[in-house]
């Protein structure tokens, strides 16, 4: 049986790596939801995905014998991009930027990192895809103020076509023919034209893990601009979404600046004579793997340290980003509410919220990360006693502690102003040893799956979401292990190596 080539492209790769000070560059296993979701393409991606043959097997793509041989002849291959200056080090290092020929652990598969000069990736990165595309997706302009599109976002813009260029370079050569290449996310909206102008005989897919604007917001990016994205990812043959929502919106975007033809039966959106078929791929979490990681003794250490503050008190738990769009600070204001107005909890529950820095690159980031600060001490200072500490804030990366706070969850609360799924709505559910209660922003991706057995709640409304945590809190737990149950088995409804093999097979 013979299998497709396939390739990845996505901003972040499997692996990174630090400089010590004598000079040793160490490796280490990539994060993040994304590189989590495709881990298995870059090392056993075991995805049947039965290009010539016909046969559709399953989710298992063939890559076992990616790692030593040429970019062309691997089953697989993932294309990234070197993030940092000891990653850069690394990809100068191994042969035309290799990590698999030099010798690197990538997991058992070939991986291409690229070394984009730090000044077109820091444009290209923070300027567009992180302060640009994620804040129309996500809703998240002060209007009156920005955007602000001068001279020099056009020139960052540049650098975005370049960064994109790049990765279409480096598809078009290292692709054999007829390959699969699978771009991911808002960092490379225009990718999936500029490899179909080189390589018109590769199947493409363009995968969005972001929220779509709808059109009236859409159209605060520059008019050509706006054009240019939606025509790059309809240089794609599949184009998918996180959500019906997000996919409905993309195509209504299509048809009004666009003029292009929306058959929303198929679904297609049809270009200049092109094409692109639109798909939902609900991601999920890989159960098994979650909670055998999560019975690990590094979980248990922080569990029993976590234990000794919280006592046997009730435990509201948040894991998150320190992210605009995450709305931690009226999470926060929630709680605190919650408190003010339920006293008879005052001593009998504790919030922790954990939090991991992001994007400190960017003023506005570094900002909300101290107005969090400041929200969780005022509570602190407010209602804590030498007997009750009513919010432990943490903001540091610490995967194992999110794992322990997931176990020992009464509630979960994850209330973003907008987001493409939020896996961490499923992974609760799944690791949770008490049957936690999920109070959901209606705003997440995640509430078209998980909606019928969380607490909806309007992310902006704190009341509202202060009463949801309270009925969440007063929740029997025979209703709540029911509804823990349900919310796990929707969770783990497309675990991440079938998530990527429905893209696959709708390449066929």
């Amino acid at each position: 049986m013979s299998h497709a080539q396939v390739l990845v492209a996505s901003n972040r790769g499997p692996v990174s790596f630090s400089l010590s000070e004598d000079g040793t560059l160490t490796l280490r296993r990539g994060g993040g939801g994304l590189v989590s979701a495709l881990a298995s393409v870059a090392g056993r991606a075991e995805s049947r995905n039965g290009a010539q043959s016909g046969a559709e097997e399953g989710a298992e793509s063939r890559a076992e014998d990616g790692a030593g041989v040429g970019a062309a002849e691997a089953d697989a291959l993932w294309v990234c991009a070197a993030l940092s200056d000891s990653d850069r080090a690394a990809a100068r290092q191994a042969p035309d930027g290799r990590l698999d020929l030099a010798g690197h652990d990538t997991g058992g598969g070939a991986v291409r990192m690229l070394d984009i000069p730090p000044a077109t990736f820091h444009r290209a990165y923070n300027s567009v895809a992180n302060a640009t595309l994620w804040f129309v997706h996500h809703l998240l302009y002060d209007t009156p103020n920005k955007p602000h599109f001068d001279a020099g976002f056009h020139r960052d813009w540049q650098a975005y076509n370049a960064y994109n260029a790049a990765f279409a370079d480096a598809l078009a050569r290292d692709a054999a023919r007829g390959a699969k290449a699978a771009i991911q996310d808002y960092h490379l909206t225009l990718a999936p034209h500029m490899l179909r102008e080189r390589r018109p005989d590769l199947r493409i897919a363009h995968f969005s893990h972001t929220p779509w604007a709808p059109p009236d917001y859409y159209r605060l990016l520059p008019d050509d601009i706006g054009v240019q994205v939606l025509e790059g990812i309809l240089g794609a043959d599949h184009a998918g979404f996180l959500t019906e929502r997000w996919a409905k919106a993309f195509m209504d975007c299509c048809e009004v600046i666009l003029g292009a033809k929306v058959d929303r039966i198929t679904p297609t959106v049809t270009y200049k004579g092109r094409a692109t078929r639109i798909g939902v791929h609900g991601l999920g979490v890989d159960g098994p793997a979650l909670r055998q990681r999560a019975a690990e003794p590094d979980v248990a250490d922080r569990a029993a340290t976590l234990r000794e503050r919280v006592g046997d008190r009730r435990v509201l738990v948040r894991i998150d980003r320190t992210e605009l769009s995450k709305n931690l600070v009226r999470g926060l204001a929630a709680y605190r509410e919650l408190l003010v107005n339920h006293p008879e909890w005052h001593g009998r529950v504790v919030h922790v919220a954990f939090a991991y820095p992001s994007r400190y690159d960017l003023p506005e980031y570094r900002e909300y990360t101290d107005a969090v600060r400041r929200t969780a001490q005022q509570i602190t200072d407010e209602f804590g006693d030498e007997s009750w500490e009513p919010l432990i804030l943490e903001v540091y990366d610490d995967y194992p502690r999110s794992l322990a706070a997931y176990r020992m969850a009464h509630v979960l609360l994850v209330n973003p102003i907008r987001d493409g799924m939020n896996l961490v709505a499923k992974e609760g559910p799944v690791v949770s040893e008490h049957g936690c209660a999920l109070v959901l922003s209606q705003e997440a991706g995640a509430a078209a799956e998980l909606g019928e057995d969380a607490l909806l709640v309007n992310p902006f409304d704190v009341s509202q979401t202060s009463e949801a945590l309270h009925h969440a809190l007063l929740m029997p737990r025979d209703e709540r292990t029911a509804r823990c149950e349900r919310l796990a088995a929707a969770a783990m409804a497309l675990p991440p190596r079938e998530w990527f093999a429905e893209q696959l097979a709708a390449l066929d």
